[in-house]
């Protein structure tokens, strides 16, 4: 049985949780950002098989830089974060440095993807 809050949308809004709940929320992004690209995938290949022109549409949509640079995060904070939350979850005496593995995170994750975004740049501009 789920717990009964009454809670508004403004107060939930205005919540401050930090690093815990920025974390939650790009965690849920990134899972989503990555269904809506492989449902993309799919469908324009299915659709390309038909014979479509759509298809080439949606293939330009996912082969743009913006969209690469997105499903890129969504994909490396998903796996990162996942990789946390796993080893918090099988090893409990972890969860007293719950604040330094986000730190350790944030470590790993923002040198990755900022040399990930050069490369995607140098390519799409052709350097």
């Amino acid at each position: 049985m789920g717990l009964n809050r009454n809670v508004s949308l403004s107060t939930a809004l205005r919540y401050k949780g930090q690093g815990p709940f920025l974390s939650f929320i790009l965690h849920r992004i990134g899972g989503l950002g990555m269904a809506v690209f492989i449902t993309i995938h799919i469908l324009s290949v299915y659709i390309e098989a038909l014979g479509w022109k759509i298809g080439d549409i949606l293939n330009d949509i996912y082969m743009n830089w913006a969209f690469q640079i997105f499903i890129f995060f969504c994909v490396l904070f998903h796996a990162i974060n996942g990789l946390r939350i796993t080893l918090l979850d099988l090893f409990p005496r972890l969860s007293t440095y719950h604040r330094e593995a986000l730190w350790i995170e944030w470590a790993l994750f923002l040198p990755v993807f900022g040399l990930s975004v050069i490369v995607i740049l140098a390519t799409a501009v052709g350097g």
